[in-house]
């Protein structure tokens, strides 16, 4: 006898999340001496860290991993804990709940549905540029508004969604001539959106944006993923 790797039978596709949530919780924290269908019921969250990371480089196939303030950004997110450090969280531990099985606080959606859904955009429409390190990603919208508001007219950067599945944004600075500053985010776009117009092609139209935080002008950072053969944009 021998054990399989672990397997589960689905009959819609709508499960099709979940299934992979338990496969990746079983295949990262089980015993390899363990009783059959016995798994951990908390991981501690380095561990965690460590999971995601290779499931997200694995998925996307990229060699540029999650970073140090990506990990505290998922931590907050999962712990909804937004008074913690980082070094506060390394010796916590995650459970099987807060991964997949509690909705996140005012969305409709577990932490993995909505990792999940990172993954899948990234992995369909955005691999060259978060390659390119040219997407933050991993960011709370109140930590853009601090990086943001400080900085010129037309600084921008990209984060995922927080209130949609498999959605990044463009949050950027609109800077009066009183010198005040306001951090808006655009509407974010779905991986339907991005196959029918790419995000290098929307960034060129938006005339709004000029550098890439925290000082890149976005036709050097993004020039190399404009489509030459569409012509000039709305």
């Amino acid at each position: 006898q021998v054990l399989s790797l672990p397997i589960v039978v689905i009959v819609h596709g709508n499960q099709d999340n979940n299934a992979k949530a338990t496969v990746l919780w079983d295949n990262a924290f089980s015993e390899i001496d363990r009783v059959p269908f016995v798994v951990a019921e908390r991981v501690p969250w380095e561990k965690m860290c460590d999971t995601l990371n290779l499931k997200f480089m694995a998925e996307v196939q990229t060699t540029k991993g999650l970073l140090k303030e990506h990990y505290f950004f998922l931590a907050q997110k999962i712990f909804n804990d937004h008074s913690s450090s980082p070094e506060d969280f390394q010796s916590r531990s995650v459970s099987w709940a807060q991964f997949n099985k509690e909705i996140l606080p005012g969305r409709g959606f577990t932490f993995w549905q909505w990792f999940d859904g990172v993954l899948d955009l990234t992995k369909r429409c955005l691999k060259s540029y978060w390659s390119d390190r040219l997407i933050i990603g991993f960011i709370s919208k109140q930590y853009v508004c601090k990086l943001l508001s400080t900085e010129p007219d037309g600084t921008f950067l990209l984060r995922f969604s927080d209130s949609e599945i498999g959605g990044v944004t463009i949050a950027h600075v609109i800077r009066g001539k009183d010198g005040s500053s306001q951090v808006e985010n655009i509407q974010p776009f779905s991986a339907k959106d991005l196959s029918i117009r790419s995000l290098g092609d929307r960034i060129r139209d938006l005339g709004q944006l000029r550098n890439l935080y925290p000082n890149t002008p976005k036709d050097q950072a993004f020039g190399s993923h404009y489509n030459s053969a569409w012509g000039g944009g709305a």
